[in-house]
């Protein structure tokens, strides 16, 4: 995804007006915490964005985080909103998810809500694919949510891939195994409606 594009993003529209903003991150909370691996496990949120879902699992106990976005501009907006010493506890990342260096089997949960969707090309998928088998440790689980079939066909100008839970476990592959799934339908602070699936994986 275009480096360029998603900086401008961040840096006309305030955090609250993205259509992708929750007030709170509610589903993801939930379904990392129902992983069962505890407050001491490695979380990355990948395409973190300025979204507030870093300061609720902070709040919530969580402290090995790793937040990583393609936007320097959106990830400054997130560590002036949690101040500097809760900022200097987090690993911070700036780097395209598809190319960044990333620790190798380091964690425990791997984060990811409208990320995945942007890349529609089998390329990229399989590519970020193999960061998660980089990054994720065997026995830990990715939390990732993309618009449904019946989601949004662009979002923030750019086309996206939608996905049934079929398909979603199928592009991870064998070694995934699907845990959990569920829908939810996101209100847009225009007042819009955009279907997500949530699923969980477990790396095996």
């Amino acid at each position: 995804m275009p480096k360029e594009h998603w900086e401008n993003v961040y840096q006309t529209k305030s955090t609250d007006q993205v259509s992708w903003f929750q007030t709170r991150a509610d589903s993801s909370i939930r379904l990392i915490e129902a992983t069962g691996m505890g407050h001491s496990a490695a979380i990355i949120d990948v395409g973190s964005g300025a979204a507030k879902l870093i300061d609720d699992l902070w709040h919530e106990g969580f402290r090995e985080l790793t937040v990583l976005d393609i936007s320097a501009a959106a990830l400054k907006t997130t560590k002036q909103r949690l101040g500097t010493e809760i900022s200097a506890a987090i690993d911070w990342r700036v780097g395209d998810i598809l190319g960044c260096d990333l620790p190798h089997q380091r964690y425990l949960i791997w984060h990811d809500r409208a990320v995945f969707h942007f890349f529609t090309e089998t390329a990229q998928q399989q590519a970020y694919i193999q960061q998660v088998r980089t990054a994720l440790q065997v026995g830990g689980y990715v939390v990732i949510a993309t618009f449904a079939e019946d989601g949004p066909e662009r979002c923030s100008g750019l086309p996206v891939q939608r996905y049934s839970v079929a398909k979603l476990a199928a592009t991870f592959g064998a070694d995934f195994e699907l845990v959990h799934a569920e829908r939810e339908t996101h209100q847009t602070p225009q007042g819009s409606e955009q279907k997500f699936i949530y699923c969980v994986l477990r790396r095996v």
